[in-house]
């Protein structure tokens, strides 16, 4: 990963600082607050974060237990040690010990205020406090009792991201069972191919979902789906549109009224600390989606950490992240309750009636932080948004970002269109750890390009091909010490050869992401580069697809950009950039010379693409992530429908459409 790089300017090298933080609110956030208590109680003297997160990472027990006592998470079991074994995979984190996820949530249950308000696309907007959120897990869980659920059955949801769907989690939770949910815009085959495979005993659904000003009757997918799950022994129905029921099943089938009514006194099963808590799904891009399997503990401290420490969150905030129950960030965003914050969520399209529609959310929920994916904030630039200027965001006090590389450009737009005063804080991490391996924090500064630092307790390292660290150059990100929200394992792979294979079999016993990486040496801050397996190597230099996508994105005539390296039969190499551009736009002899100057002139002459084609739209996966093996795939001539699954694609007939692109090798 070194080879080439005097080619490369590095175009984070000398990133601006774009904010600090405000000396008054840094010395008062969490992350200073437990600083200063791990000094007092290990006796040390770590004074700014580089050196909080290297202890850390050199003092895993010592961090780990530290963090429970700062929280005061409560184990009804005391446990024998933090950390058994240290083997990855396979760690063994804090054996003996027994607690319940859902405790850590309803401890908050006496709080004054909301604990969830949701908002529809129409507009329409209800909360729920502390205390009700209390009684309906309570109720419902006694119903999944009922109906014989029990410590490690599954209970799955088809669900849009409404309260009920962290309300039934919870409930799960309680109980001992392990949730799964996938969002509605899935066909019932697809949800199938992933909710199946764990032979639920309880379905929980909704009738329907609106979207882009369309309700959506799913009530015959929803029966589709249980002719699905033969292992079903009840359905419960929220009835979001207010349909009438369908005709009846050969299975028990309750109303959500009647599953979540009257007093219930909440017994929660005392679980082992790997005990599983959810199942969450890969994209399906690579084939079927695979099941990784977290369990109540791992998933608790991480993300108490993540949430308390980096992002400052507590019983003062209003948590908005716009997700869908696909993406691992609807778990993450369930998981602010743990602090005592509310959480908001959302159910509709992110860009209707108009694309400022989050930023208005974000006005009438009073957010104090607003979170989206790094397209929909590259949208907000391109289409010259001035949230600051049309909403009241006086609440607001930090945006973030994830699910791709951020573009340099957006950081210095949220700072004249959001506010100077709020950071953009863009993070890196995955569905695999369901978590973030870098991100920001309330005392470090913010520079245009970099995500800011790895997170505590994250053993996070850039390395070159032979596995030596490296800074200041392009390397693959490694974890080599274990996280305890790491895999516990893939579901219905018991000998874990998936697992291993997936993030170990390139440099035994340390996680391989599959990024590429550049850690800054000045203050450990890093720039993601792209997928590590989407890598454009020409002439032996990798290139990061992610840089030349973001310059191609500057112009404005360019909505999305796609660059993809394709190894030709007889050794030739193609490199073409695929542009959408915006309605009333063709590419004309001009673009083409400005994107060829902007890429040149940005980044280096290696980095201009062989050819630059205009494509109506690009596809991605269901959470917005570019599809680019499966593209390249393609293009090298694999038919769409063996590369990847069609319910994982958002626009099938944009991806079949590359079928038409292929070209004759060597022949431009």
């Amino acid at each position: 990963m070194t080879e080439g790089t005097a080619d490369r300017p590095g175009p984070a090298a000398t990133a601006d600082v774009i904010w600090s933080p405000n000396p008054d609110t840094a010395r008062n956030s969490q992350i200073e607050r437990f600083r200063n208590y791990v000094n007092n109680r290990h006796t040390l003297a770590l004074d700014d974060y580089q050196a909080l997160w290297r202890w850390s990472v050199e003092d895993l027990a010592g961090y780990w237990s530290t963090l429970a006592e700062f929280y005061d998470i409560q184990f009804s079991s005391d446990y024998t040690c933090v950390l058994a074994t240290e083997t990855m995979p396979g760690a063994q984190w804090f054996p003996g010990g027994r607690l319940n996820y859902a405790d850590q949530v309803l401890r908050h249950r006496a709080s004054e205020g909301s604990a969830i308000v949701h908002v529809a696309e129409s507009g329409d907007r209800s909360e729920m406090s502390w205390s009700e959120l209390h009684r309906q897990v309570a109720a419902l869980a006694r119903s999944l009792r009922d109906v014989g659920v029990r410590e490690g059955d599954r209970v799955v949801g088809y669900l849009p991201n409404i309260p009920q769907a962290a309300v039934a989690f919870l409930a799960a939770a309680a109980v001992g069972a392990t949730w799964a949910v996938c969002g509605q815009d899935f066909a019932a085959n697809g949800a199938a191919d992933r909710l199946g495979q764990l032979g639920p005993v309880v379905l929980v659904t909704a009738d329907g979902y609106e979207h882009r000003g369309q309700r959506y009757d799913r009530r015959a997918e929803v029966s589709t789906l249980v002719g699905l799950l033969p292992t079903l022994r009840a359905v419960v129905t929220v009835p979001t549109l207010g349909l009438a029921p369908r005709e009846p099943r050969d299975l028990r089938e309750i109303s959500w009224l009647d599953a979540t009514a009257g007093e219930s006194e909440l017994s929660t099963a005392q679980v082992p600390f790997d005990h599983p808590l959810w199942v969450v799904f890969t994209s399906g891009t690579t084939g079927k989606p695979k099941g990784i399997v977290h369990g109540h503990g791992g998933v608790l401290l991480a993300h108490i950490a993540q949430l308390g420490l980096q992002f400052d969150t507590g019983p003062r905030d209003r948590w908005f992240w716009y997700t869908t129950p696909t993406w691992m960030l609807w778990n993450l965003n369930v998981s602010t309750l743990l602090l005592g914050a509310c959480l908001i969520t959302y159910a509709g399209d992110a860009t209707y009636p108009e694309a400022d529609r989050l930023w208005q959310v974000t006005e009438d929920t009073g957010a104090t932080l607003f979170g989206a994916s790094a397209g929909y904030l590259g949208l907000s630039e391109t289409q010259g948004l001035t949230p600051r200027a049309t909403y009241g965001l006086s609440a607001l006090r930090t945006v973030g970002s994830t699910g791709a590389p951020l573009a340099e450009s957006v950081y210095g737009w949220a700072s004249a269109a959001v506010g100077e005063h709020i950071p953009l804080v863009s993070s890196t991490g995955g569905t695999d750890v369901v978590g973030a391996f870098a991100g920001g924090a309330p005392t470090l500064s913010v520079r245009a390009g970099r995500i800011s630092a790895p997170v505590l307790g994250v053993a996070l390292d850039s390395w070159s091909h032979d596995g030596k660290p490296v800074r200041d150059t392009v390397g693959e990100l490694v974890i080599t010490r274990p996280m305890p929200s790491m895999p516990l394992r893939f579901w219905n792979d018991p000998g874990g050869e998936r697992l291993r294979d997936s993030y170990f079999s390139t440099y035994p016993g340390v996680w391989r992401h599959g990024d590429w990486v550049t850690i800054w040496s000045d203050d450990l801050s890093m720039t993601v580069h792209g997928r590590s397996d989407a890598t454009l190597n020409r002439g032996g230099v990798r290139l990061g697809s992610a840089e030349i996508n973001h310059a191609a994105e500057r112009l404005p005539e360019v909505l999305e950009a796609m660059a993809l390296g394709i190894e030709e039969p007889g050794g030739g190499y193609w490199m073409p950039l695929f542009v959408v551009l915006r309605p009333g736009e063709i590419l004309t002899e001009s673009i083409r010379d400005r994107l060829v100057e902007q890429i040149g002139s940005r980044l280096s002459r290696r980095h201009v693409p062989d050819d630059i084609v205009a494509v109506d739209a690009l596809p991605h996966t269901k959470t917005g992530k570019m599809l680019e093996i499966p593209i390249k795939r393609i293009l090298q001539g694999a038919d769409p429908a063996d590369v990847v699954s069609r319910e994982a694609v958002d626009d099938w007939a944009a991806l079949a459409r590359f079928t038409a692109l292929r070209r004759v090798p060597n022949n431009r």
